[in-house]
Order: C-alpha cells, then sequence, then structure tokens
C-alpha cells in the first residue's frame, strides 16, 4: 500500500489502456478494500489479458465461467460482466473517434483539481464531477461507474490531488 501510495496514486494518468484498467479496477473495489483488489492486481492482469479493451469485449459465457472459477480474483459475475460491457463502450468510443483520455479527463478540464485538504476526514466520497462523469460514462454504456467509483477513479488517477498538504506526496504530484 505505502509504494501504491507513493509511487502511484494521484499521478496523472493518460494512457487509454491504463485508465481502463483503473476504471475496471476501482469497479471491482466497490465494496471490498483496496487492498483486496491491490493484492490481486496481477491476477486481474493475467485473468483480464492485460485488460486490452478488444481482447476482454471478446470474452464469451465460458471466459466468464472460467473467470468466476479464479480465485486470484473477484469472483463477481455482475462485476466481470461489466467489464466486458466497459470494454465494448471503450471500443464504441474509440470507434466514434473519441479518447478515454479525452473522454475522462474532460470533466477536470485537462487538469488536475489540486485540493487542500488539512486532514482526510474532509474529503468528499463524490463530487459534482465525479456525478457528471458517471452520468456520462453510464450513458455510453460502462458498468460499475458510480459517483464514489468514479472519484476513487479520478483520485487514483491524478485528476484530482486529494493528498493532504501535509503528505510529502501533495507537492511532488
Amino acid at each position: 500500500m505505502v509504494a501504491y501510495h507513493d509511487d502511484e496514486w494521484g499521478v496523472p494518468e493518460h494512457d487509454d489502456r491504463a485508465l481502463y484498467e483503473k476504471l475496471i479496477l476501482d469497479g471491482f473495489q466497490a465494496g471490498l478494500s483496496w487492498a483486496t483488489i491491490l493484492r490481486k492486481r496481477e491476477n486481474f492482469r493475467r485473468a483480464f489479458q492485460g485488460f486490452d479493451p478488444g481482447t476482454v469485449a471478446r470474452f464469451t459465457a465460458p471466459k466468464v465461467a472460467a473467470l468466476m472459477n479464479d480465485a486470484g480474483i473477484v469472483r463477481n459475475r455482475a462485476k466481470i460482466t461489466g467489464a466486458i460491457e466497459s470494454a465494448k463502450a471503450y471500443l464504441a468510443m474509440r470507434d466514434a473517434g473519441l479518447t478515454l483520455d479525452g473522454f475522462l479527463w474532460q470533466f477536470t478540464d485537462g487538469k488536475t483539481i489540486r485540493n487542500r485538504w488539512q486532514t482526510w476526514s474532509g474529503i468528499p466520497a463524490e463530487t459534482p464531477e465525479s456525478k457528471a462523469m458517471s452520468k456520462a460514462l453510464k450513458a455510453r454504456g460502462f458498468k460499475f461507474c458510480g459517483p464514489t467509483i468514479c472519484y476513487a477513479f479520478m483520485q487514483a488517477v491524478g485528476m484530482v490531488n486529494d493528498h493532504v498538504v501535509t503528505c510529502a506526496r501533495y507537492k511532488k504530484v
């Protein structure tokens, strides 16, 4: 967890595949701890073929069944099929000439929102931006992308800097 915090969390991400991966992992995290997902991340990467949306979109019922038997990941049928539907939505966006990067970062005008939280207790679970992102993603067919999931995603990919001001990472990201 410390390495994730110090090296990844809050660092601006603009790679479409990496953004898709993070959005899917945040969806799998719903109702669980991030530590659980982080501990299983390499298993998820293996099971979901490196989170290549083109590959994931072609997963069939036998693949879903195999994933449901994979103890290395979170075995939740709705979340697994949601990842497949989200891959299809990703591909539809790409086919329409949109990038996931451009689509997602529009909710922060293409830049990191730098909050100035003094303590963790002041950090919200969702914001108007995460609500708008959630609504737009759902309209395009993405699954497991509610406002709270979107806000956690925005924090993770550096769309918002929610390191508290006393954190050494605050000024670095």
